[in-house]
């Protein structure tokens, strides 16, 4: 009961106004959770702001200045950042609030390229009109800090990784962006980069921090590429059955949806990879990704599958793309229509420029005629990152395709499943997969692959594959980060260690997918999943009912969630008469548990001992 401020009278806790005097009662705002995250922080200020200050009119500086915040707030936003604050002449921006993306520090140097560009664009016009231009200086860093739950709207953050950024912005030189190492190893396949001569020795730091000069970056490349090379491992069963999907889809002359799920780094862009590369000349193949952000990404897929099959660029398509689509399909009845279609769909990015019955007509025609001489494999990746849209488009070519043989072969996370619950279901000619973990033996076979044929000490093994439980990324993750700190290396086919192993710690690509998957849990679950990291990677709903905030009737449903997510899976109890679950992975367990503030953490400990 809350006491009314003016009469004193007691009141029930959500009541707006005093039941007695009718003043208004304050409402208690919610509780809002402190979280720790790793970001991205960029720092980008004008050099010479004071002299250029001097030479023009206040008014006209001041409209200068709003034109550089706004061309560095459009570049920041359209990559998912949030502008944190404008300092002077200097903006502050961060990847990772409100939420963690796993490819943030991506994010975050494709957003400084194009400020770069964009004002390359606005310096010609200001040295035009008023004979000056703008000079930035920019640093990136990525690193751990304390912020609001960005839920609660609260995004306030705090700890060294924007020290950082800011020092190696100060000691960048007029028009150089300066990327710490931490962000340079998550995105070093993605950027061309100079490592500078000798480390730094920023201001407020007792080590010496190493910098590249940021020079170009790939727009299209992802920030950490994946090893292909290493024999495939431990999926012939699940490699026979995507084949007989095509065998099917061959003989029936229909098409098939075949969808692979799985956590990510399971193995399913590997798996898909195995499949077409044993394809002869007979089969089309065409491949297509979904974006997880951007402009007009909702048929990007699309347009990249008919990039390939014109010889053609995705941005070519809206422009020429008509014509190269019209002659890819010959002499075919209505070539036209489905050309001008298919090519206003791409450039669009909404299927809103034809009706939409037009525009699902027409694509399915195009991958009807493309597999009318042989078999078609359309493959998509990525698929949980699907809008609605192109969803709808591939369960209409799945259920009306006739007279083709078409294999439409779909990867995708188990998230897939939170938008499209009955995806594939109720279809004859569907056919989903669920990717499970390496065997001891299998992750073993692949740990020696990664390594060259060489045997690892058996303590590395042991410690990498105790950690890895199966999954093929974790392990070539542990292994190029032991590499990239100098811990290993490969001398003449032969493993060498070179110091003693540092203590076990989640490797930074591994523990952003990690982070950005639980950043998507609703509050309520991310708060159960904390508690139950607090007890172990086993943990019982009884101890849960002390912890979590969650009231005991939401509790069942809340992990039942989290087991249809693959978070978490029902396990035999050590405790009489409790009933207990498990992390699906111990990683999942250590990323939930780094979440946690630290004072949350030792307030959990004492409570769950207590329960004890």
């Amino acid at each position: 009961m809350g006491a009314c401020p003016s009469c004193g009278r007691a009141n029930l806790e959500d009541a707006s106004f005093c039941s007695s005097c009718g003043v208004a009662l304050e409402v208690p705002s919610p509780a809002t959770h402190e979280l720790r995250k790793t970001v991205t922080i960029v720092f980008c200020d004008v050099t010479g702001s004071t002299a250029l200050g001097e030479g023009l009119d206040p008014e006209s500086l001041r409209k200068l200045l709003t034109r550089y915040y706004e061309t560095a707030r459009r570049a920041f936003e359209r990559h998912g950042g949030t502008v944190e604050k404008f300092i002077g002449d200097a903006v502050v921006a961060v990847f990772g609030i409100p939420r963690v993306h796993e490819d943030d520090p991506l994010r975050a140097v494709r957003a400084v390229a194009e400020l770069r560009e964009s004002l390359a664009v606005l310096d010609k016009e200001l040295e035009r009109d008023r004979g000056v231009t703008l000079l930035t200086r920019i640093g990136v860093h990525t690193g751990e800090v304390m912020a609001g739950d960005g839920a609660s709207g609260h995004a306030m953050m705090s700890g060294d990784a924007g020290n950082v950024a800011a020092r190696l912005e100060q000691v960048a030189a007029p028009g150089d962006a300066l990327i710490s190492e931490t962000t340079y190893r998550l995105v070093r396949d993605a950027v061309i980069a100079e490592p500078l001569e000798r480390p730094l020795s920023l201001k407020g730091r007792t080590q010496p921090v190493r910098a590249f000069r940021l020079e170009a970056v790939h727009p299209s490349a992802p920030g950490h590429a994946r090893r292909m090379e290493s024999p495939l491992v431990g999926r012939a069963r699940e490699l026979t059955r995507i084949r007989q999907a095509l065998e099917h889809a061959t003989f029936e002359r229909a098409c098939h949806l075949f969808t692979v799920l799985g956590p990510a780094g399971i193995g399913k862009s590997r798996l898909v990879d195995e499949f077409l590369r044993d394809l002869g000349d007979g089969v089309t193949v065409l491949r297509g990704r979904c974006l997880p952000y951007g402009e007009m990404v909702a048929f990007w897929p699309l347009a990249e599958v008919v990039a390939e099959a014109t010889g053609t660029t995705p941005g070519e398509i809206p422009t020429a793309g008509s014509g190269a689509i019209a002659e890819l399909l010959g002499h075919e009845p209505d070539a036209a229509a489905i050309a001008v279609a298919v090519a206003r769909l791409i450039g669009s990015g909404t299927d809103a420029a034809l009706s939409v019955e037009e525009n699902r007509w027409a694509a399915r025609r195009l991958f009807e005629i493309l597999a009318h001489s042989r078999p078609l494999v359309l493959a998509f990746d990525d698929l949980h990152w699907a809008e609605s849209s192109f969803l709808d488009l591939l369960d209409h070519v799945s259920d009306l395709a006739r007279d083709a043989p078409i294999l439409l072969l779909c990867v995708a996370r188990p998230e897939l499943l939170d938008v499209r619950p009955a995806w594939g279901g109720g279809k004859f000619n569907a056919i989903s997969l669920l990717l499970e973990s390496l065997s001891d033996d299998e992750a073993h076979e692949l740990l020696v692959n990664l390594l060259g044929g060489s045997e690892p000490p058996s303590d590395l093994a042991a410690r990498i594959l105790q950690a890895a439980e199966g999954n093929p990324l974790f392990v070539e993750e542990s292994i190029g980060m032991l590499m990239d700190e100098g811990h290993l290396r490969v001398d003449q086919g032969s493993l060498v260690l070179v110091d003693a192993l540092p203590e076990a710690e989640i490797p930074p690509t591994i523990q952003a997918l990690l982070a950005s998957r639980l950043d998507l849990l609703e509050p309520d679950e991310r708060d159960v999943l904390g508690c139950a990291a607090v007890v172990g990677k086993v943990f019982y709903p009884a101890a849960l009912r002390e912890l979590a905030q969650a009231a005991d009737g939401d509790l069942p449903r809340l992990l039942d969630g989290l087991v249809r997510k693959q978070l978490i899976v029902p396990t035999s109890s050590d405790l009489p008469r409790e009933e207990a679950y498990r992390f699906r992975h111990i990683l999942v367990r250590d990323a939930a548990y780094t979440g946690l503030a630290k004072e949350l953490r030792g307030s959990l400990h004492e409570r769950f001992a207590t329960w004890l």
